[in-house]
């Protein structure tokens, strides 16, 4: 399939093209993971210049090269002024030639899932594209744009920030016609005044939608009110989500199966009974966020429901993992992609789904939390007695205040480094154990979940 051709590139950017005409299949940023056919993008940054290897990346079968610098080559380029409005240029010109039903999908926790849930739910209805993994900043939001085939029927994009002001360029970039805001809670406060600035934030995405969106929120978020009418300001129509009884998307019961989530909802009047396959109650919360969208967004309903039961967690984002080491088998929990207060929250809440052994948390510092990052570490314990946490070990510096706070036999114990953390609860699991490991990405909380893995593949402990 041709994604793009050097006219239409030449046209998206006004650049000057060297070398034979070409047609690129995708488009990559990465010379490291180029595949054939690509359009590389050699984007700079602080600490490297994409354009050192723009040669790899047509040795490696590159279709073409964007550079911002002449090369005097005759080899098949696309010369520009900067290589990032570059990326952009190619985002806006493909999604302007693109009659796709858009979405955008923003949030304090959940937006990956919920991205990933909604690409599933719509393909049921007709050709998606969604950003791929966490590509929600200022390099991944163009760039998954620029790989939207032209003849899709629905796209898909997470959008992220960590300070003021960088969702509503890439909301206009994504111009959605439906915009989700998963939740607001407490995070990235080194970077804002308070949550309620955060949720400010988020409502940036509402500037991109299209004349006649729709703006998806939280029914059982404390800023569901100001969300709503920062939305309404830019024309939006908002529809609710939650167990709330005034919410469009409402929640009327759920119970937990051997396959995940059975949901009892009414979409904006229409009773429907399916199964969300990822456990946990957020992720059930969103999944009415989904469903909301498909309805806005004009898709098949039913089918998308149906698709519900076929959502699981990404990679470190709650995958489980059976582990049959050598003394007994156990569980685990992997979230240890990144952490904040409320997504801690969510995962306890799975663990504390876990019964018939004990209930094991490996928490890693959670980041960027500014002046508030003892108390909210500290503020966890509550959540780790509603979800009947038997031990607890800590990693890191900042949840140093949680294990002062926590009673001494819930004290697994404090380790500074994830390094240093692995083995020592590799060594201190049990058969039966359901271990849940949740940490930000810097603490690395990866390094324990692959200690735990490896019992098994070692035959378990010597």
């Amino acid at each position: 399939m041709t994604l793009w051709t050097s006219d239409d590139a030449k046209r998206a950017t006004g650049g000057a093209l060297t070398g034979t005409p070409w047609f690129a299949s995708g488009v990559s940023i990465d010379s490291r993971t180029v595949a054939p056919g690509d359009l590389f993008v050699a984007l700079s940054g602080p600490n490297f210049d994409g354009q050192d290897f723009a040669a790899d990346a047509l040795d490696r079968g590159a279709a073409a090269a964007m550079v911002a610098r002449d090369f005097k080559t005759d080899l098949p380029m696309v010369v520009v002024d900067d290589t990032l409005e570059g990326l952009g240029a190619l985002a806006r010109f493909a999604r302007a030639r693109c009659g796709a039903r858009i979405a955008a999908v923003t949030g304090t926790a959940g937006k990956t899932g919920t991205k990933e849930a909604l690409k599933l739910a719509l393909a049921s209805s007709g050709v998606t594209h969604a950003s791929e993994s966490s590509y929600n900043n200022h390099w991944g939001v163009p760039l998954s744009l620029a790989r939207m085939p032209a003849a899709s029927d629905f796209g898909v994009f997470e959008v992220g920030m960590n300070h003021p002001g960088e969702i509503a360029p890439l909301a206009r970039m994504i111009g959605p016609h439906v915009a989700i805001v998963t939740t607001v809670e407490a995070a990235h406060l080194e970077f804002f005044v308070d949550t309620a600035a955060i949720a400010d934030s988020k409502a940036e995405v509402f500037e991109g939608l299209e004349p006649g969106g729709f703006a998806i929120l939280n029914r059982d978020n404390e800023y569901f009110d100001r969300l709503a009418a920062a939305a309404k300001g830019h024309g939006a129509e908002v529809i609710g989500f939650g167990a709330n009884e005034h919410a469009d998307a409402r929640l009327i019961d759920h119970h937990a199966t051997e396959g995940g989530t059975q949901v009892f909802a009414d979409i904006r009047g229409r009773a429907i009974e399916y199964t969300v396959g990822a456990p946990g109650f957020h992720w059930v919360r969103n999944s009415l966020a989904v469903l909301a969208a498909v309805d806005a967004i004009g898709a098949i309903l039913e089918l998308a429901s149906q698709a519900m039961a076929h959502v699981e967690p990404g990679p470190g984002r709650g995958t489980k993992i059976t582990v049959h080491a050598a003394a007994g088998s156990f569980g685990v929990i992997d979230d240890s992609y990144n952490a904040n207060p409320a997504s801690v929250r969510a995962a306890l809440g799975v663990l504390a789904e876990h019964w018939g052994g004990r209930r094991v948390l490996a928490l890693g510092d959670m980041g960027e939390l500014g002046r508030e990052t003892q108390s909210l570490h500290a503020g966890l314990a509550d959540a780790i007695a509603v979800a009947h946490v038997d031990v607890v070990f800590t990693v890191g510096t900042h949840t140093r205040a949680l294990a002062s706070v926590l009673p001494a036999n819930l004290r697994g114990g404090h380790f500074e480094t994830s390094d240093e953390a692995a083995p020592i609860i590799a060594e201190a699991t049990q058969p039966g154990d359901t271990i849940l490991v949740k940490g930000s990405n810097a603490v690395g909380m990866g390094v324990v979940v692959n200690a735990l893995a490896a019992l098994e593949e070692s035959g378990g402990r010597s």
